[in-house]
C-alpha cells in the first residue's frame, strides 16, 4: 500500500514538473504541438494530391491551402475585434454612463463598495483590452511561420517515419503506434470537421439573431462567434457575454440585454451540447468534465493557444489509451459514455 501511494505521489509530482516545463518552454513546444495537429488534419489531402503530382508539389499545395484557411479564420477574428474596438472608441461616453447607472443601482441596494470602483473606473481600459487582443492576433504571424516550417518538414517525413515505425524490432510496439496514430488522426479530422460545421452554423445564427434584435455590429458578432466557437466553453462564453454588454450600452435596456444573453446561450447550447455530440457520435467520446478540465489546464499552461489545442491533445491521449490492452480502462472511464451491457457469458464468468 505504501509503495502504491509513493507511486501515485511521484506521478503527481512528475505531471506538475512536466506542466511547468511545458509552460517555461512554451515558445518551443507550442508550434510543434500545432504542427503535429495540422499534419494530422491535412495529411489525407496531401495523400490524394500525391497520386496526381510529385510529392514535393503535393506538400507545397497542401501547405498553401492550409495557410490560406488558417489565415482566413484569423483575419475574420481580427476584422471582428477591430470593428468592435472602433465602436467602443466612438461610444466611450455611453459606456461610462451605463457603468455609472449600474454603480448607482448597486449602491441603492446596499453595495457600498461599488462607488469606490466607479471613482477609479475608466472605460478606456476596455479599448486597451481590445487593442491588446488585436495586437496579439497580429503577432501570430511569427508563430505561424515557425509552425508551418514544422508542418512542411513533417509532411515530407510522414511516409518515412511510418516505414521506420513498422520496421521496429518490437513488431507489437510498431503496430500499436501505427494503429493509435492513424486512429488519432482520424478522430482529429472528425473533430475539426464537426467543430468547423458547428462554428459556421453558430456564426450564421448569431449574425441573424443580432440583426433581428436591432444590435449594431451584427456581422462582427457573427464573425467573432464563428471564430470563438473553436475554443470549447471559453469561446462561446466570450461570444455570448460581449454582445450582451454592448446591447446594454446601445439600447440602455437591461431587458433587451437579458433577452440577448438568454437567446445567445440557447444558441450555444443547441449547437455545442445538442447538435455537435449527435453529429460526432461515439467517434469523439470524451467526458464533458474532461473537456472542460483540458481547456482550463492547457490554457493555464499555454494561454489562448492552449485553450484551442487542449481538447485535441486530450483526444489523442485517450485514443492511445484505448489502443492499449493495459490502459484501455482509462479511455472507457473518461469517455462519458454509458458502459455496454455485459454479455450473458461475461455475467456468468464474473459471478461468484
Amino acid at each position: 500500500m505504501a509503495g502504491r501511494a509513493t507511486g501515485i505521489f511521484t506521478g503527481i509530482i512528475a505531471m506538475i514538473a512536466l506542466g511547468a516545463a511545458l509552460n517555461m518552454a512554451q515558445s518551443v513546444f507550442t508550434p510543434v504541438a500545432f504542427a503535429l495537429f495540422i499534419i494530422a488534419i491535412v495529411w489525407p489531402v496531401q495523400k490524394r494530391l500525391q497520386t496526381r503530382m510529385p510529392p514535393l508539389a503535393a506538400v507545397l499545395v497542401t501547405l498553401l491551402v492550409t495557410l490560406a484557411v488558417v489565415g482566413s479564420v484569423l483575419s475574420t477574428v481580427v476584422w471582428g475585434v477591430g470593428h468592435v474596438g472602433q465602436w467602443v472608441f466612438a461610444n466611450l461616453a455611453r459606456f461610462q454612463s451605463v457603468y455609472e447607472q449600474g454603480t448607482d443601482w448597486l449602491e441603492g441596494h446596499g453595495f457600498v463598495m461599488a462607488g469606490l470602483f466607479a471613482d477609479n473606473f475608466d472605460v478606456r481600459w476596455m479599448l486597451r483590452v481590445i487593442q491588446d487582443v488585436s495586437s496579439r492576433l497580429n503577432t501570430l504571424a511569427s508563430f505561424l511561420v515557425i509552425t508551418f516550417v514544422y508542418v512542411l518538414l513533417g509532411l515530407l517525413e510522414v511516409d518515412v517515419l511510418r516505414r521506420q515505425v513498422v520496421r521496429l524490432k518490437r513488431a507489437d510496439i510498431g503496430a500499436y503506434l501505427v494503429a493509435a496514430t492513424a486512429d488519432s488522426a482520424r478522430k482529429l479530422q472528425v473533430y475539426m470537421w464537426v467543430r468547423t460545421l458547428m462554428s459556421i452554423a453558430t456564426g450564421i445564427v448569431v449574425w441573424a439573431f443580432t440583426l433581428m434584435a436591432g444590435l449594431e455590429l451584427a456581422t462582427a458578432w457573427g464573425a467573432i462567434a464563428f471564430a470563438m466557437n473553436y475554443i470549447p466553453f471559453i469561446g462561446p462564453f466570450v461570444a455570448t457575454l460581449l454582445p450582451t454588454l454592448f446591447a446594454v450600452v446601445q439600447s440602455g435596456s437591461w431587458e433587451l440585454a437579458a433577452l440577448v444573453f438568454c437567446c445567445l446561450n440557447i444558441i450555444q447550447f443547441l449547437t455545442g451540447s445538442y447538435l455537435e455530440p449527435r453529429i460526432a457520435g461515439k467517434a469523439l467520446a470524451v467526458s464533458p468534465f474532461m473537456v472542460l478540465l483540458g481547456v482550463f489546464v492547457w490554457s493555464f499552461i499555454w494561454g489562448l493557444p492552449g485553450a484551442f489545442i487542449g481538447v485535441p491533445i486530450l483526444i489523442v491521449a485517450l485514443t492511445f489509451f484505448a489502443h492499449s490492452a493495459t490502459y484501455h480502462w482509462v479511455a472507457d472511464l473518461l469517455s462519458g459514455q454509458e458502459p455496454a451491457e455485459p454479455e450473458p457469458d461475461e455475467v456468468r464468468q464474473g459471478a461468484p
